[in-house]
């Protein structure tokens, strides 16, 4: 028997979007979890009321869809139309309202109370307070030491915002020790 077999033998391709190359590597303690997200996402996806309510949101409070912009100079010195699509223009000044508002509206009909986020530069923390604040929800935002002095502005919008800023002083202090931090904190109270 091959290794491709043996893969087969031990891997539910059905559970997946990719065959044989599909599958999910997460800690065990992440399993029910993110069994629990898949299956209401499944629901919350068909369920006109929740879609209704995210693309209110999308559209009144992120102010979506941006537009486009010719970018006339560029456009000029390639001999081409290039144009740009504006998410800088979207509410808080990021792409990352978009993806945060379609996460808590998920959490939210669950019956989770709280959102964690991570955040290196800020702008991912930023629009997870902003969420959160929105929705009622309180936010706990984990950042690393030298990121936190390096993104203060960002920091005050969190704090202004009612999230919580979580110091991480694991590791490299960066991004990468406030995602392990915040994922301990997920696998840690999931429930709520």
């Amino acid at each position: 028997m091959g290794a491709d077999e043996d893969l087969m033998k031990i891997t539910d391709a059905s559970m997946t979007r990719f065959g044989r190359f599909g599958g999910r590597f997460v800690p065990e303690t992440l399993m029910q979890p993110l069994k629990e997200l898949a299956e209401a996402y499944g629901r919350l996806k068909e369920d006109a009321g929740f879609m209704e309510e995210l693309t209110s949101l999308l559209t009144d409070y992120a102010g979506r869809p941006t537009p486009l912009y010719l970018a006339r100079a560029l456009s000029r010195e390639l001999g081409r139309k290039v144009y740009l699509k504006r998410e800088d223009l979207v509410h808080g000044g990021a792409h990352k309202l978009n993806n945060v508002l379609g996460q808590a509206l998920v959490a939210k009909a669950m019956g989770k109370t709280r959102l964690i986020a991570e955040t290196g530069a800020g702008q991912h923390g930023v629009a997870s307070a902003m969420v959160g604040a929105n929705l009622g929800l309180e936010t706990e935002v984990y950042m690393g030491e030298v990121d936190i002095e390096r993104q203060k502005m960002n920091v005050y919008r969190m704090e202004l915002l009612g999230a919580k800023v979580i110091p991480v002083r694991s590791g490299s202090k960066t991004l990468k020790d406030a995602i392990n931090e915040a994922m301990r904190d997920w696998a840690g109270s999931y429930e709520t």
